[in-house]
């Protein structure tokens, strides 16, 4: 292995002073390999922080499992279901569940001079989570959490909302509730998120859970449901078995029926076209693994044949077939560390511009993002380039053959 690899190598530091045809060889084989180790890395890349992005928005509002009356499921109205501090301190403690809370929810209007608007209230109180929430504020702050005790009349509203009724920080509305009577409570715009989900920035909006508990008219112990939010999707199917387990078919003490959907069930739609965005990245790798496969074949065969009389004098000296073909798998194998070098540089290098810089816009309206985001996986990119390489090998192993049909006597002539 010791002289194939010295004579590879010292082949390899002569083939861009070669003849002109090798030196073209040389560029797009490793071009091929380069191009196509690069778009492997953004695509993969792209395509998990648009899944990263995109769940981290849904389940930030949505949270990744609820626990609701299961007729609510079937209602236009949120029906009340018991959500005890024990069930609360057992969902806690299960691996991967970051927080759980409960929460009321409750439609109504919000109604200024100008305009008005149907909307849902959303009544969270000390417990939620409002790291996402704070993430997502384009006016405003919340200050201090929401309270399931005292009324404080702040809302936090989108900017969908705010530009739809004309509001901005420190606005004061009216707010509405249809029931038997017609009620009215007054509000305070403390704060304006976006997420860019139209779903929830054209309709919801947050309050204290006190204010809403009092409208529905709620026993005590009673509320909307309860989120359980998760650390990860990856425990999405581990805790969700386990809440089935817990809530699922039982009953509490005013005998309405638990259900606990997830994320994924209350929005299939969104996670079937990340889903689809796996199928678009495996056919993007096939593609890239042909393209640099076959560029890279393509050039060890030309350098092969420019190499015919140095492959003739050494079988005249004595050479085997196995060490000559190592030699050129060695060649080859160096124009493909060489591609997956100035692949990873290029590949990587854009990911980070994007990543930083945010150069590439969406219509965030289609996407549900307004730039296109990109998470680097070295996992993966790791296994782009184990991968490639061991693909690549096992394809250069078919044109080295060739050597073997190269007959010393002939070869000495060739020119």
């Amino acid at each position: 292995m010791t002289h194939t690899w010295f004579i590879a190598r010292r082949l390899y530091s002569q083939g861009g002073n070669s003849r002109r045809a090798s030196r073209s060889a040389i560029v797009i084989a490793t071009a091929g390999v380069a191009l196509g180790i690069a778009i492997m890395i953004i695509s993969i890349s792209v395509v998990l922080g648009f899944k990263h992005e995109v769940q981290r928005k849904v389940t930030g509002i949505g949270s990744h499992i609820q626990i609701v009356n299961y007729q609510s499921l079937y209602d236009t109205e949120s029906l009340p279901i018991v959500i005890s501090d024990k069930l609360l301190h057992n969902l806690r403690h299960v691996k991967g569940v970051s927080s759980a809370h409960r929460y009321c929810t409750k439609t109504g209007m919000l109604k200024t001079d100008e305009a008005f608007q149907g909307v849902m209230f959303k009544g969270i109180d000390a417990d939620y989570d409002l790291t996402f929430l704070r993430n997502s504020l384009v006016g405003g702050e919340i200050d201090q959490p929401f309270s399931a005790t005292a009324s404080t009349d702040r809302l936090v509203i989108s900017k969908t909302l705010a530009q739809q009724l004309h509001l901005s920080v420190g606005s004061r509305l009216y707010a509405y509730f249809f029931d038997e009577t017609l009620r009215a409570r007054r509000f305070t715009v403390a704060a304006i998120y976006e997420t860019n989900l139209t779903e929830y920035d054209s309709r919801l909006v947050f309050c204290d859970m006190h204010t809403i508990h009092r409208l529905l008219d709620y026993e005590a112990d009673q509320s909307s449901g309860a989120e359980v939010c998760l650390s990860g999707m990856d425990y999405l199917p581990m805790v969700s078995e386990r809440v089935q387990r817990t809530v699922n078919h039982q009953q509490d003490r005013y005998g309405a029926p638990y259900s606990s959907p997830t994320i994924r069930d209350q929005y299939p739609h969104i996670f079937a076209w990340l889903d689809l965005l796996d199928l678009n990245v495996i056919v993007i790798l096939v593609l890239m693994l042909a393209v640099a496969g076959f560029t890279t074949i393509s050039g060890l065969l030309i350098i092969i044949l420019e190499r015919t009389q140095f492959i003739g004098v050494m079988k005249a000296l004595g050479a085997a077939n196995r060490p000559l073909r190592h030699i050129f798998l060695w060649y080859a194998l160096m124009l493909v560390v060489r591609g997956l070098l100035v692949g990873n540089l290029l590949g990587i290098g854009l990911c980070l511009v994007q990543q930083h810089f945010g150069l590439v816009h969406l219509d965030a309206a289609t996407y549900y993002v307004d730039r296109v985001p990109v998470l680097i996986s070295w996992s993966w990119v790791l296994i782009i380039n184990v991968g490639t390489l061991l693909l690549s090998t096992l394809a250069l192993l078919l044109p080295t053959l060739l050597v073997s049909r190269i007959r010393p006597a002939r070869a000495i002539r060739w020119e």
